[in-house]
């Protein structure tokens, strides 16, 4: 049970930042935000979840039925994370590539400390067991000054995974097996990285968050692993018997000029290649909402929308569906696991000629962060444009990708590539 306090609010975006420095003492720590991004089917503004009472951490193996008794039993808001690969839970697949960040496959917390942060107020949900400290708490924030400064970065030196030269031959094969009809679209990923490196993991946040301002923001950290995510892609959410997804396939840069910039915008939302992405995974999206949905309910209510970030504009779909009554939440993300955009189709045989082309195992990227509330509602992202750092190992990671298509240019995706990278590389260049 939960005692819950509501509050309102004078300065937001200053509340924010106090209650993220405030949250920095934990070692489970999950702050999810919008950064006040008009979006039609967002709950709530922001959310921080922090100091576990329950968890659960474990590797792919029945990695979903674990999850399934956990967030059955905890039957209360449970926040965490969801590897790429546990697909190897979903189909008969393996991970063989190189991990330099040993993260865990799956991991997910109840809080004890809650706060939902919509409007100008903030809902704080306590757990009984520490409800007597939520006054003091909420002082605590308000007084909190940004003393989570210090040494950013030791020298830092990013290293490719996979060469240029490498990636043209990469791609090459892979539009050898669009060609041949083994696939017709996979997303293929490309890791930088760096070893031996310290940064500051709160600073890497806010000035990556400061320069995407993203709609599915998130900072991540159980003990020694952080996730610092620029995230702008919703993956699924669950509201009632409501199921959305909102895949996105399609990329292009800003421009500082505002004609040149409306000229990329109408470019990309005409381009035939682009939107040729965009509708195949929208189909793949449906057919795996199908699995779950009551007949004739699954609706694509936007195709191929073009949405304007700080550093690209993207192409994004929405398909909804209704849930059949009695499916167990958990199931029906397994059954979409892992999402169309992050993947291909065919999915199957798109994610075994990926894990052959790629060099990295991609863990926690292109995996999701989110949670479930108490009545088995749920909301997660697509982890993308984001830093993934193991404290202990000394090891920086963020991953880039495109979705090969059978006009695909290799140059161009390669470019593509960078353009997504610029944001995580800005941020520890800095």
């Amino acid at each position: 049970m939960r005692t819950t306090e509501i509050h309102k609010l004078s300065d937001i975006p200053n509340f924010k930042k106090q209650l993220l420095v405030w949250a920095q003492q934990y070692d489970d720590v999950i702050w999810l935000d919008s950064n006040n991004y008009e979006q039609k089917y967002s709950r709530y503004d922001a959310i921080l979840a922090v100091d576990a009472f329950t968890s659960i951490r474990t590797d792919f193996h029945q990695g979903f039925d674990k999850l399934k008794e956990y967030q059955t039993y905890a039957k209360d808001w449970i926040f965490g994370y969801l590897s790429y690969d546990l697909k190897n839970d979903v189909e008969h697949l393996e991970s063989k590539n190189y991990d330099g960040l040993g993260f865990p496959d799956l991991c997910f917390f109840q809080p004890k400390r809650l706060f939902l942060l919509k409007n100008d107020t903030v809902e704080i949900q306590y757990l009984n067991a520490v409800s007597d400290e939520l006054q003091e708490d909420f002082f605590a924030i308000k007084n909190a000054s940004e003393g989570v400064r210090g040494h950013a970065f030791s020298d830092l030196k990013i290293k490719l995974r996979i060469h240029k030269d490498d990636y043209f031959d990469k791609v090459n094969q892979m539009l050898n097996h669009i060609h041949r009809g083994d696939i017709y679209e996979a997303n293929f990923c490309q890791e930088f990285y760096a070893e031996n490196m310290v940064i500051n993991p709160f600073e890497t946040y806010q000035k990556l968050n400061k320069i995407s301002k993203p709609p599915f923001a998130s900072f991540v950290k159980f003990n020694d692993k952080y996730i610092l995510s620029a995230s702008p892609e919703r993956y699924i959410q669950k509201h009632e018997d409501c199921i959305l997804s909102q895949p996105i396939k399609g990329t292009a840069k800003r421009s500082s000029n505002p004609m040149d910039d409306e000229g990329l915008r109408t470019k990309l939302s005409q381009n035939i290649k682009e939107r040729s992405e965009n509708i195949m995974i929208v189909d793949l999206v449906r057919n795996d909402l199908s699995k779950t949905a009551q007949k004739g309910s699954v609706t694509v209510e936007e195709l191929c929308q073009v949405y304007t970030f700080d550093q690209v504009h993207q192409m994004i779909s929405t398909v909804t569906s209704k849930v059949e009554e009695g499916v167990h939440p958990v199931d029906i993300i397994k059954s979409t696991f892992p999402m169309g955009s992050m993947t291909g189709a065919p999915k199957i045989s798109a994610m075994k000629i990926i894990e052959n082309l790629e060099e990295t195992k991609r863990g926690v990227y292109s995996g999701a962060i989110g949670y479930f509330t108490p009545k088995g509602d749920f909301d997660f992202n697509v982890v993308i444009r984001s830093i993934l750092y193991n404290q202990t190992n000394k090891y920086v990671s963020y991953s880039v990708g495109g979705a090969i298509t059978a006009k695909s240019d290799p140059l161009l995706e390669y470019e593509e590539c960078l353009v997504k990278a610029k944001a995580m590389r800005t941020v520890l260049e800095s």
